[in-house]
Parts: C-alpha cells; structure tokens; sequence
C-alpha cells in the first residue's frame, strides 16, 4: 500500500477516532494536516480533535486554529448570503430552497461545523428564472460565464443558470431548477422537493430540503461527478447527516421512499455503500439490498464500489497509482455519459478539448 494511501486512510481512522491523533510526532502532526487538506477536511478534523480536547503539536495546531477561524467567517458569511437572498427573492412568493452547505449552516450548524464552502447553491421553480435572475441582478448578481457556448449549454442542457458572482462581495451564487441536469438518465423531480421542503422561520422566503432529501442530493450530486477533488469531504458531509438523521423516527423508511421515489435509489445505494465501508457509518441490515430491489441487476451502481474506493483514497496533487488514475478516469468519463446523451457528450467534449487548445495557444504565444 503506498505511503499516501495510508495516510488518507490514516486520516479516515482519526475523523472515526480522534485520539488515536495523541500518539503522533511532529511529522505524523505534518503528514495528517497535509492530507486533510488536500482532502478539504481539515476544518472536519479541527472541530473534531477540538470536541475530542486533542492538542496538537504547535506548528500543527496554528493550521487548525487557522482554519477553525476561517471557517467562522465563512459562516458567518453564508448566514448574510441568505438574508441578502431573502432581500433579492422574497417578493416573488415562490420556494427558494437552500442546497447543500448553505442549508447545513442554516438548519443543521451540528452537520456543517468545520466545512469550508465555495459557493451558495438555491433550488427554485424553472418557470420562475427568468424572474429569479432579474432579481438577482438588480441587487448585485452577474453571471460568471461570458462564452456565448457556456451560456447556451447551462442555459439549453443543464440544471442550473450560469454561475452568478455579486460585483461588491465576490461571492458565488449557483441558481438551480433541478438536482440533476435535463439530459441526465435520472429524472429526479424537483418540485417533489420544493413540497417536502419547509420554510426557515427568521427568512420566510427561504426554504430547507427535508433532511431526507438533503442526503439525497448530496450523495446524487457525488455519484454524478466526474471531479472528485471533495469527495471524501462529501462522504463526510453524508456520515454526519447519517448519524444525526438517523435518531430520527421513520428516517429509514422515508429516505428509501424519497430515493426511489425520486428515481435516485441507485446513486443513493452506491453513496451509502461507500460511506459505510469510507467512514463506518452504520447502517440497518439489508436497507441497502431492499433499496435496490426494484432494480434491474443491470441498473444497480454497486460495481462500481471498488472504482470509487481506489480513486478517492490517494491524494489529488502529485503522482498517484495506475489504478487510481485509471478509476478516476473511468469514473469521470462515466459521469459526462450519465449527464448526457452519446451525441450530445461528443459535441461538448470536443469543442471543451478545443476550447482548451486554443487558450494553451494564446498563452503560449503571450509567453
């Protein structure tokens, strides 16, 4: 096993249990922040050694701190987003439902200490974009993508407007109208999601997934990408919502109803699969198999176990194994074919590759 297998491997076994960290010297301090990085979990594991009373050595232990605090400040910025939100959108009568980390920090504090965010995700009814972005735009938004092809293939294909960015704050808005993209060969319902949600009581034109569907979408959105830079950061954002969702009465029966309902019940099978055997998190005998019942053998994304495993388990920069550059290959050549379909896929790889061509082009010219 190579050394930064290990180590990643070593930094799964310290998130599970954080005083094993009590045992480390200053290069297993340097080796475990390093990885934590790389894997955008250090915030993760400074709220855990934190909960734990585990002290590191003192160079470790700046980098922790560090980014305890820059995780405060972004926080504290998700919670202003989402009252400049209930500003841009509250006139409109419509759901704005809150996705993926905003919605932790707003609803779930317990699920979202510790992470690092890039962006703000909202989920609304597509009849309403239109309205939606002039709103936006009016206070601040602008979309990100200028490319007239970028435009029309988030525009035409996709489940969501260009990223937007506020000219004065900087910040990232992506507006979603689904959870999946329109060619996609998984037809999630969103307004299923919107009538699950449920509204925040201080915004009230803001809305939060159900916890049900809150995992759900994470672990689609996981299943179905082809970079899996913040995998392992996903996978933890799923175990936490597991163990707190969990506690909960009928969770079990109402997240299998949700997964299949919503014909997600295979990339939410393989999600869990891979939290299971990633991060311990448990789970009730057979769910998993009862989940998948309804599914054809062919239909069933549990093969592809193994692939996930190898790629998410070495670190992203520098050399890696052959057969973790192999499964990350397969994987991202996967999630474009489940995006879109054949023809469409061909179409947009080709002109990205030549897109790219051109821009190395200039810039080698500018050299």
């Amino acid at each position: 096993m190579s050394s930064a297998r290990q180590s990643r491997i070593a930094l799964l076994q310290t998130l599970r249990q954080p005083e094993r960290a009590q045992a480390l010297g200053d290069a297993g301090w340097s080796d475990l922040v390093a990885t934590a990085r790389d894997a955008n979990l250090l915030g993760a594991l400074a709220q855990r050694l934190d909960a734990a009373g585990v002290q590191a050595c003192a160079p470790a232990q700046l980098h922790l701190d560090g980014v305890r605090r820059m995780g405060e400040r972004q926080h504290l910025s998700i919670r202003w987003e989402a009252h400049q939100l209930q500003a841009a959108l509250g006139m409109l009568d419509i759901p704005v439902v809150l996705l993926k980390g905003s919605a932790y920090v707003m609803a779930y504090p317990e699920i979202g200490h510790g992470r690092l965010f890039g962006d703000v995700d909202i989920l609304v009814p597509k009849e309403a974009l239109g309205d939606v972005e002039s709103r936006l735009m009016l206070h601040g938004w602008v979309s990100a993508k200028s490319d007239p092809y970028d435009q029309r293939y988030y525009r035409e294909w996709m489940h969501e407007l260009p990223p937007m960015s506020h000219v004065q704050r900087g910040t990232v808005l992506d507006v979603h109208h689904n959870i999946l993209p329109l060619t996609a060969r998984n037809a999630p319902d969103p307004a299923a999601i919107m009538a699950r949600s449920r509204p925040l009581p201080e915004l009230p034109a803001l809305r939060m997934p159900c916890p049900e569907d809150l995992l759900v979408h994470c672990l689609t959105h996981l299943m179905h990408e082809g970079e899996l830079q913040n995998g392992l950061r996903d996978l933890h954002d799923a175990d936490q919502m597991l163990r707190r969702f969990a506690q909960e009465p009928g969770f079990w029966t109402r997240l299998q109803a949700v997964a299949a309902g919503n014909d997600l019940a295979a990339p939410v099978a393989l999600g869990l699969r891979l939290v299971a055997r990633l991060f311990g998190t448990p789970l009730p005998p057979t769910w998993l198999e009862d989940l998948e019942g309804s599914l054809a053998p062919s239909r069933r994304w549990s093969r592809w176990l193994p692939a996930y495993e190898a790629a998410l388990l070495e670190p992203f920069a520098g050399a890696v194994s052959v057969r973790a550059a192999w499964a990350r290959q397969r994987i991202y050549v996967r999630a474009h074919a489940l995006r879109m379909p054949a023809g469409l896929l061909i179409r947009h790889l080709a002109r990205k590759a030549w897109m790219r061509r051109r821009v190395a082009a200039a810039e080698s010219g500018e050299a």
